[in-house]
């Protein structure tokens, strides 16, 4: 067996089944994931997982080492290791963060009462939680550059949030100073000069604003959503970084006592309800 195959399988096998939110059962054969579970987790067929666990599939792709790696919930140094005996180079230094770490995603797992979700440094959404679903809409029926915030903001526009007027000029202000500091930061990483380069040609105003040469990260705004089941939530986005991953977890909140806040418990209770059925609807 190749120590590609044989690391998949043992991660696997260490995995808690309610950690990645599964039913743990009586009745299971294995000690943690089946084939079936982390094939649905990482997006590829069981086939493929058998595959790889019995040495028959080759070359696996960055995307999809990258995809068990978050399943499996590795550690950095673990991910390292695994894209290196898959015969992959391991993300560069040089190159956007994108991995997950455990603690992240723990930290995802056990908050479930506010609206929470998480972005890599360039601002694309990685991991959400069914309340910042059910407040803002499913991230996961977006793909390419419209899951990445800067797009939406500057391009896609964003007819559901309102700011105020000091807010809304921070909020614009922050993204492309802390787009421009990504870019310093991650020389190397080709989506990000993708992203940049097609911002400064499609959206005037972002051109402006990376014409300022200003550099910030953004980490706190207020907003008002407009679109959700339970009507208009005006609510207190933070944004706090992991050292060391440079992802961003953004945290909604409200005041407590407020019509806001009661809203937001609301929709904790019947808008998480309903998001969980279309989840399982489309059998994710």
């Amino acid at each position: 067996m190749s120590e590609f195959a044989a690391v998949l399988r043992a991660w696997r096998n260490r995995v808690d089944p309610a950690e990645v939110g599964l039913p743990a059962g009586a009745g299971r054969r294995t000690p943690g994931l089946r084939r079936e579970e982390l094939a649905a987790l990482a997006g590829v067929s069981v086939d493929y997982i058998v595959r790889l666990e019995q040495g028959r599939a080759s070359n696996p792709s960055s995307q999809l080492l990258a995809a068990l790696a978050r399943a499996l919930r590795l550690t950095e140094q673990e991910r390292d290791h695994l894209f290196r005996v898959a015969g992959a180079a391991p993300p560069s230094p040089g190159i956007v963060p994108r991995h997950v770490t455990p603690g992240v995603q723990r930290i995802l797992d056990r908050i479930g009462d506010v609206p929470l979700a998480v972005f890599t440094a360039t601002w694309d959404i990685m991991l959400w939680n069914p309340l910042w679903a059910a407040l803002t809409g499913d991230p996961g029926e977006k793909s390419g550059m419209e899951s990445n915030l800067a797009w939406r903001h500057f391009l896609a526009g964003q007819e559901e949030i309102e700011f105020d007027a000091v807010h809304a000029e921070e909020f614009s202000s922050d993204l492309v100073a802390d787009l421009r500091a990504a870019s310093g930061r991650y020389p190397r990483d080709p989506a990000l000069r993708e992203l940049v380069a097609r911002l400064r040609a499609a959206s005037p105003e972002f051109e402006r604003r990376w014409g300022e040469t200003r550099v910030a990260e953004h980490r706190a705004s207020r907003k008002t959503l407009t679109a959700t089941p339970v009507g208009p939530v005006t609510v207190d986005c933070d944004v706090l970084s992991v050292p060391g991953s440079d992802l961003r977890i953004v945290v909604y909140t409200a005041a407590p006592g407020s019509d806001d806040a009661a809203k937001l418990e609301l929709l904790r209770v019947t808008g998480t309800e309903w998001f969980a059925a279309t989840e399982v609807a489309r059998g994710r």
